[in-house]
């Protein structure tokens, strides 16, 4: 055979390899993006959310990082409560591995709703998810459902005491809430009725009154504290709700101008102004949901992972809005505040 034609013949298939290579690249990089993990998070605030950052540096911990073994599928609500199921949706339909939802109410409903098949990890749920049907039990929660509990009713008790040694003389306390944080979307149970339960029971023994004020919406805050000075309130406390977090700057600022002592169950409002809090650490519980999602993205099934309640709740006192309203804050208080902000 001429040398000519075996160069020729050399050079035809070099190239066939190089087109198939160059074809074939594209493709083999496709598919290995599609073996990342993709983890969805549906936030009920807006970015950046703090909750969502301490999930993050979870995550991280654990050895996942964005852009290389995994994908993050951030999906943010804006506060806006109706976009909720849409963006739920929308993480189905980007076929994540895993949904992590930031409360229970509107967001888990959003995601249980969207899904019975993709692993959903609640990472602070402030409801009884036995009594609701979402789980069969805490320890074997069953279906595609796992993660963290607040424990918020057994807290309403203990806010009460905090607010009685602060405020000695209070009689009536207003209850701020919002059912509509359940209404749209668990209308087939009642949402917050074991946090009243706790709470009367508090109250009856403190010699208290309770006021309920409700909200559904940010405009209707200047009619609740309105309400609460006609009822001659004399101190303020709220369940944990994504809403009153979400407005907490005007809420805080509200009972400062109503000289209203009030306790809250999220840290964030008393950073914001507000005197007191009591609760579980929110950035706790969503750097404890990584571990969650790390163990489903290894191949746990979310029936098999226990639903955990926190250990460790903590106790703020922002010293500043105490003077403002003219309180003494007892030695004794402050030896077991975890913090107090001056």
């Amino acid at each position: 055979m001429p040398k000519f034609e075996v160069r020729n013949r050399s050079i035809a298939i070099f190239v066939v390899a190089l087109v198939l290579n160059v074809v074939a690249a594209p493709l083999a990089a496709e598919a290995q993006r599609s073996e990342v993990p993709r983890i969805g998070i549906l936030s009920s605030f807006a970015k950046p959310d703090p909750h969502v950052e301490a999930l993050k540096r979870g995550i991280r911990v654990l050895g996942w990082v964005e852009g290389e073994n995994v994908v993050l599928e951030n999906r943010y609500a804006n506060g806006q409560f109706e976009r909720l199921p849409a963006l739920a949706a929308d993480l189905v339909r980007v076929k994540v591995d895993v949904i992590v939802v930031d409360a229970c109410g509107a967001p888990l409903n959003a995601a249980s709703q969207a899904t019975s098949a993709i692993p959903i990890v609640v990472a602070a749920c402030n409801d009884d998810l036995v009594a609701t049907g979402l789980i069969s039990s805490l320890a074997r929660p069953g279906g595609n459902l796992t993660g963290l509990s607040e424990l918020t009713p057994e807290l309403g008790a203990k806010r009460l005491e905090l607010l009685k040694e602060v405020a000695p003389r209070a009689r009536r306390v207003a209850v701020l809430w919002n059912p509509a944080y359940s209404e749209r979307f668990s209308a087939n149970f009642r949402f917050w009725s074991s946090d009243w339960k706790e709470m009367r029971a508090a109250a009856q023994v403190l010699s208290m009154t309770l006021q309920s004020v409700e909200i559904r919406g940010p405009d209707d805050l200047a009619a609740a504290f309105s309400a609460m000075a006609r009822e001659r309130a004399e101190a303020l406390t709220t369940f944990s709700d994504r809403l009153i977090v979400l407005h907490r700057e005007r809420i805080a600022d509200l009972a400062a101008k109503n000289r209203l002592p009030a306790v809250y169950a999220s840290r964030e409002i008393v950073d914001a102004g507000g005197l007191m809090s009591y609760g579980s650490s929110p950035a706790d519980m969503f750097q404890r949901a990584a571990v969650y999602v790390d163990k489903i993205l290894k191949g746990a099934k979310p029936a098999d992972l226990p639903v955990e309640q926190p250990t460790k709740f903590t106790f703020v006192i922002n010293l500043k809005t105490a003077k403002a309203l003219g309180l003494t804050i007892s030695q004794s208080l402050l030896i077991r505040a975890d913090d107090a902000i001056q």
